[in-house]
């Protein structure tokens, strides 16, 4: 006679080799896409591709080591990344104080959009480094000019999300919320504003990762210390290796960075999370 599974086994078996799946396939890709990189980036090198300026993925291990303990320029590979991450982090919150207040209020009042969108959508288009000198005549080319030229490029995402956050939410919901008897406060704390939370978060990733650009640019110029310094000297140096360096530490940074920002959202918005 023969035996037969129980009927539920099958779902949970089905299920369980699912998460495996996707834990199999998740994970084999990062190794594979890493790996393969590596392996092409060390082709490239040891063909000269780029001659004797493409250093193997080992040397640039290597030096990053190096970096950590010798000082460069008179500083440490952590001191220079202190002082660019300090730059990033004042530049960036100034940036979101600002720029997301500016973009909620021009998408609720039609009067504040009339006066403040003709301003921001001309100085929209221009590049944060079209600032450089002008910051450089304003300020000198102390810490505060490095700051203006952050802000000046992390603010701009900040208010277009903003701004499309609240314009994008249907407008149906609003006609429950008030059959409920919600007031205009109720309104806005209970549905206006969690309902932009996701467009507002895309922003601020958004004028994170300005921030890190614009940084490395106005480091470029002036500046003794910090990644972009420190990317420009291997320039001059002629350290192929020196300049990968910072770029990969600047990479990680950025991205643990945006690790914080997901886990800030996520607690904010948590019904996003189960929704996903």
């Amino acid at each position: 006679m023969s035996m037969q599974l129980p009927a539920e086994s099958a779902p949970v078996t089905q299920e369980k080799k699912g998460i495996l799946y996707f834990i199999y396939n998740k994970y084999t890709f990062y190794v594979i896409s890493i790996v393969g990189f590596l392996l092409v980036w060390d082709l490239i090198a040891v063909k000269q591709v780029f001659g004797n300026y493409m250093p193997r993925p080992i040397e640039v291990g290597k030096y990053l080591i190096y970096m950590l303990t010798h000082p460069l320029a008179g500083k440490t590979l952590p001191l220079h990344l202190w002082f660019s991450l300090r730059r990033v982090l004042i530049g960036f919150v100034i940036a979101v104080v600002i720029g997301v207040p500016i973009g909620l209020a021009m998408a609720l009042n039609k009067y504040i959009n009339g006066l403040v969108k003709p301003v921001f959508d001309l100085f929209k288009p221009m590049p944060p480094i079209s600032w450089i000198s002008l910051a450089i005549l304003w300020f000198g080319i102390g810490e505060t000019s490095k700051v203006f030229i952050i802000i000046i490029g992390a603010i701009v995402p900040c208010v277009i999300n903003s701004f499309n956050g609240i314009r994008l939410v249907d407008p149906e919901l609003y006609d429950c919320i008030r059959m409920l008897g919600a007031n205009r406060r109720q309104e806005f704390f209970d549905l206006t504003l969690p309902a932009a939370f996701p467009a507002i978060f895309a922003g601020i990733q958004i004028s994170l990762s300005m921030a890190w650009t614009t940084v490395l640019a106005a480091e470029l110029v002036g500046a003794r210390e910090g990644m972009g310094f420190l990317i420009i000297n291997g320039m001059t140096l002629s350290r192929p290796a020196q300049i990968i360096s910072g770029m990969i530490i600047i990479a990680l940074t950025a991205w643990l960075l945006s690790v914080l920002v997901n886990w800030l959202e996520r607690w904010v918005c948590p019904w996003k999370t189960e929704l996903e």
